[in-house]
């Protein structure tokens, strides 16, 4: 009894993701914009459901993304930032992220 898929469609693709799924999702998402994730995969000619876009692209593709190790001064500033919050990953990674 534990959740169901996000998307029971027949025909839909799992497991890792190809360069050229990669490339379509960019493509798309870069001309037009983001829309309603359930529309992406359709325009964009993949065959993967709409949740699989949207962590595909928040997680992996945005052009934003920091990849790699932190700088000494990003390791300082989350030491002193989890002293003073502690825990807290939420309040640390909007001072992160500006």
């Amino acid at each position: 009894m534990g959740r169901q898929p996000c998307c029971d469609k027949v025909g839909l693709k799992k497991g890792p993701w190809t360069a050229e799924e990669d490339k379509k999702l960019i493509n798309f998402i870069l001309t037009n914009g983001q829309c309603c994730w359930r529309a992406v995969p359709k325009l964009a000619g993949l065959l993967r459901c709409g949740k699989s876009c949207r962590l595909r692209w928040t997680n992996y593709l945005r052009p934003d993304l920091k990849r790699g190790l932190l700088s000494e001064y990003e390791e300082k500033m989350v030491i002193d930032l989890h002293a003073q919050l502690g825990n807290r990953l939420g309040p640390i990674c909007s001072v992160l992220m500006h």
